[in-house]
């Protein structure tokens, strides 16, 4: 399972680089994620510190930390 939740990391890191600051709908749509691959790998991003998470207009809303 930390493989699968390294390689979701690595392609939100990489939908985040070319799109920007995305809703996490727009992210698991986008990625055709489970809901729980798409909040593990955010997790495993917060963690390191490579991105921001908001929660605005009821939803949350992910970025890169630059």
């Amino acid at each position: 399972m930390g493989d699968e939740i390294g390689q979701g990391a690595g392609q939100v890191w990489g939908f985040l680089d070319v799109h920007g600051e995305s809703s996490t709908l727009q992210i698991r749509s986008s990625l055709k994620m489970t809901q729980t691959l798409l909040f593990l790998s955010l997790g495993w991003l917060a963690r390191e510190g490579k991105i921001s998470i908001l929660y605005r207009d009821r939803c949350y809303w992910v970025s890169l930390r630059r």
